[in-house]
């Protein structure tokens, strides 16, 4: 695999050209991305935060991997904005100090509470009476042929394969959890005014449920990380149609942002695309992953 090559194109929390990272095609997995993040056109502040690692050699690839991160600090609370950050930010310090083939469900869970933790330290830490703040966080780990998404909260993920978007994630809101108890249809929760309503966030207590899921990667996936800025402004379809449709990452992630501007834009918005160029399929024998011809 060719080394990964970084254009820093974006201040994540501005309205400028996304990230790009694209390496040349090879046996192994790779990958290339897109991120950006928009205030909307009606709030002055962002307060979603987004962060990334990739690996800086071919053993880190398959030692460690990739890992996206995508946070929305919670309205209504003080410092959101500080939340995310600090979420994404440990996430992201853990996993570049992890060991080297950890299970990825197992790391993600972990690394998900650690941040929980430090959301809630931070807050308690901001005034000797402490401040209330709280966000969610969705994550994916890449891997040889898979990926690993963990969640907290109402920011998806989606996978998009063959102009179909499927969900990866649940929202832990008031209305999804009717959804799971059958007290309300999708369609009735889609207006509900229960939908915005967190059930679950990290920096509310001093532990949290983490929502972890494992799913096999083809080449030619896009994986869609997203705040609700996004989603509650666009349809699933909506969004695999122009992500299909689209070679370049960097003009997809702004045609998103810029329609679910032109459709709603009463919150801050919030994408991370990831195109899979190509995989290194695996298989697992006793929790050690063998290489499949």
């Amino acid at each position: 695999m060719a080394a990964v090559s970084l254009h820093r194109t974006i201040a994540v929390r501005l309205p400028a050209p996304p990230m790009h990272v694209g390496g040349a095609k090879s046996s192994m997995l790779d990958v290339e991305f897109s991120q950006l993040s928009h205030p909307g056109s009606v709030r002055e502040h962002n307060e979603d935060f987004l962060g990334y690692v990739t690996p800086a050699t071919p053993l880190e690839a398959r030692t460690r991997g990739w890992l996206f991160a995508l946070a929305d600090g919670v309205g209504g609370q003080e410092k959101g904005e500080v939340a995310s950050r600090a979420a994404v930010e440990s996430l992201l310090a853990g996993f570049r100090g992890a060991a080297g083939g950890e299970p990825l469900a197992a790391l993600l869970r972990r690394l998900v509470q650690a941040a929980n933790a430090h959301v809630l330290g931070t807050g308690l830490a901001a005034s000797p009476g402490g401040v209330p703040m709280a966000t969610t966080l969705v994550t994916c780990a890449l891997r040889f042929d898979r990926v690993v998404v963990a969640h907290v909260g109402d920011s998806r993920c989606y996978l998009i394969r063959r102009g179909q978007a499927r969900a990866l994630t649940r929202d832990h809101t008031v209305a999804g959890e009717h959804i799971r108890l059958g007290i309300l249809s999708e369609h009735e929760a889609a207006e509900a005014p229960t939908r915005h309503v967190l059930s679950r966030s990290l920096g509310s207590d001093l532990f949290v449920g983490v929502e972890v899921s494992d799913h096999q990667l083809l080449v030619g996936d896009t994986l869609l990380l997203c705040s609700d800025g996004l989603h509650g402004a666009l349809t699933a379809t909506q969004m695999a149609h122009l992500i299909s449709h689209s070679d370049d990452l960097n003009t997809a992630a702004q045609e998103l942002v810029a329609l679910a501007n032109q459709q709603d834009g009463s919150d801050n918005i919030s994408v991370q695309l990831i195109r899979v160029r190509s995989v290194e399929r695996m298989g697992m024998y006793r929790g050690r992953p063998y290489k499949l011809r």
